[in-house]
């Protein structure tokens, strides 16, 4: 499975992004994919998840109220609507998957497969 993530940029805090995550290879509907973040000099971080099947969304807590993720399984993708950005949310933002949900999905580590990372600037 290939991931390309795209939709990145540079927006003014207070704009809005959406970034997506295209799988390619191999059918990925039943995959777990997930949104990770990394900024400048800090450690990756969980942003978003959706448990496929159910569809249920899981955030983290900074971003809680100002993101949505979402999927559409026909083209195999998986979005990240970004609205009320802030600065902080400046970051590389990844998207991984693997092959079925675990009960960890915000721990990287667990993740077989990731995009290349699209940019995402906030400035203030």
């Amino acid at each position: 499975v290939q991931l390309q993530a795209s939709g990145g940029g540079l927006v003014q805090a207070g704009g809005y992004l959406r970034l997506s995550c295209a799988a390619s290879g191999r059918s990925s509907s039943s995959y777990a994919m997930t949104w990770f973040r990394q900024a400048p000099g800090k450690e990756r971080e969980f942003v978003a998840a959706i448990r496929p099947g159910t569809s249920t969304r899981y955030y983290a807590d900074s971003v809680k109220g100002r993101f949505t993720v979402s999927r559409d399984n026909a083209k195999n993708t998986v979005y990240l609507q970004m609205n009320s950005l802030k600065p902080e949310d400046t970051a590389v933002y990844y998207c991984a998957a693997r092959t079925y949900w675990s009960v960890i999905y915000s721990d990287s580590s667990i993740y077989v497969y990731w995009g290349q990372g699209t940019l995402v600037t906030v400035s203030s």
